[in-house]
């Protein structure tokens, strides 16, 4: 199965937005149906319908996977190559021994495979290096790229891999969500006013002022407050639902946003 890569890219200086910040404080919806991550679990990744549900989480995480191994040092290059080479290997159906029903956040599980594979690599190649009867391994591909499996020592003033990981989860969650919105608006012929609306969704400097924005899609100040408290509500829906389905358990999905809440939190500091 292919993983169609890349994704579009995430921002880990976001500060928190009050619509993810509401729906962590939500309850869990008790109607929680079966998720891409229940259906991979309960599969071990075996039928068609499980495959395909990894794939899709593959594919959405990908970037916090590069920015782990970006930040352990490596070129972007070499960090995407060996990506690639990891979910390869999760795709093939190598890395399910441990995902236990017990353990169910796609999150947790995706570090720590990746962390697996990443010492699984420097093991081979130094086994390779000092002649222990494996295939020779060069640093270098035939193309003079730097394979990624020794990595350069990660600048100290940067964020540990492990809080590297975590921003990137949490700004592609949030991405993944309003890109979700965006389409929600566009099917329905309202694109443009996704895009007047979007500064008060995300936190971002507006382009025009609330009586600006109001003119701009003739609605009065009262329309134009209902009009973001139903997209930020939305929002908040959405972003519940990509929670969802990285997750075996309703009641981890509260817990999850909390999480995505402080590490957005710490990224808008620069603190992690």
């Amino acid at each position: 199965m292919s993983l169609q890569l890349p994704m579009p890219s995430t921002r880990a200086d976001r500060s928190p937005d009050p619509a993810v910040a509401t729906a962590a404080a939500a309850p869990a919806n008790a109607a929680f149906s079966t998720t891409r991550w229940t259906q991979v679990v309960a599969a071990r990744g075996e039928s068609a319908p499980a495959r395909q549900a990894l794939s899709d989480l593959c594919a959405a995480y990908y970037e916090p996977v590069v920015g782990y191994l970006r930040c352990e040092g490596r070129t972007d290059d070499a960090a995407r190559e060996l990506a690639h080479e990891f979910f390869a290997g999760v795709l093939d159906g190598r890395a399910f021994d441990a995902a236990e029903p017990g353990h169910g956040r796609f999150r947790s599980y995706l570090l720590g495979a990746v962390k697996h594979f990443v010492a699984e690599t420097l093991r081979n190649a130094r086994a390779a290096k000092r002649g222990g009867g494996k295939d020779a391994v060069s640093l270098d591909d035939e193309r003079g790229h730097d394979t990624g499996a020794w990595p350069q020592l990660p600048d100290p003033a940067g964020f540990p891999p492990d809080a590297r990981f975590d921003r990137h989860w949490a700004t592609t969650v949030v991405d993944r969500a309003a890109a979700g919105l965006a389409a929600e608006y566009a099917a329905r012929g309202q694109a443009g006013v996704f895009a007047v609306l979007k500064p008060w969704l995300l936190g971002e400097v507006p382009a025009l002022s609330r009586g600006e924005a109001g003119r701009r899609l003739e609605l009065s100040e009262s329309a134009l407050r209902v009009a973001i408290h139903r997209l930020r509500k939305r929002f908040r829906e959405l972003t519940r639902a990509e929670i969802a389905h990285t997750v075996s358990d309703p009641t981890q999905v509260a817990e999850e946003l909390r999480y995505l809440v402080e590490v957005l939190a710490q990224a808008g500091t620069g603190s992690g």
